[in-house]
């Protein structure tokens, strides 16, 4: 299974997303990261998700941020994207209903959650990054409980 985590700079929700299931999953899930929009390509994730992640036993300081490309629907199997917006644009990118099919919001993996969108951090303080965690831990818990 190859599984993409996409959010909008790829410095924040997707390299957390992409760094709690590489600690998590089993050697059949490979996973990455990327954006929607190139303005942090090359650059590490955001200081305070770095801190925010390795509060949680997550290292994430040695992914780049790269962006989201045409080739990454044949290249992965599922397509997690963290908001509408960034579904909107992974879509946009679609060639065919089977490209479509693959991204999800991440969100939709939980149950009993009333919350469909991971919020972007980046322009608030610590109590959000805090949140992100929360939620995409939970998140990617039941990823791999859907694997199983």
């Amino acid at each position: 299974m190859k599984i993409l985590m996409v959010c909008l700079g790829n410095i924040c929700r997707s390299p957390l997303a992409h760094g709690l299931l590489r600690k998590k999953a089993a050697d059949n899930i490979e996973v990455d990261s990327a954006g929607t929009g190139n303005w942090h390509e090359g650059e590490a994730p955001d200081h305070r998700m770095i801190r925010t992640a390795r509060k949680h036993g997550v290292d994430i300081s040695d992914l780049r941020a790269r962006t989201f490309v045409v080739d990454d629907f044949d290249r992965f199997d599922v397509i997690y994207v963290m908001d509408q917006s960034n579904y909107n644009n992974v879509v946009k990118l679609a060639r065919d209903q089977n490209d479509v099919k693959k991204v999800k919001l991440l969100l939709s993996t939980l149950e009993d959650s009333n919350e469909y969108e991971v919020p972007d951090p980046y322009f608030g303080g610590d109590d959000g990054f805090e949140h992100v965690f929360k939620l995409v831990d939970s998140a990617t818990d039941a990823i791999l409980k859907q694997q199983q």
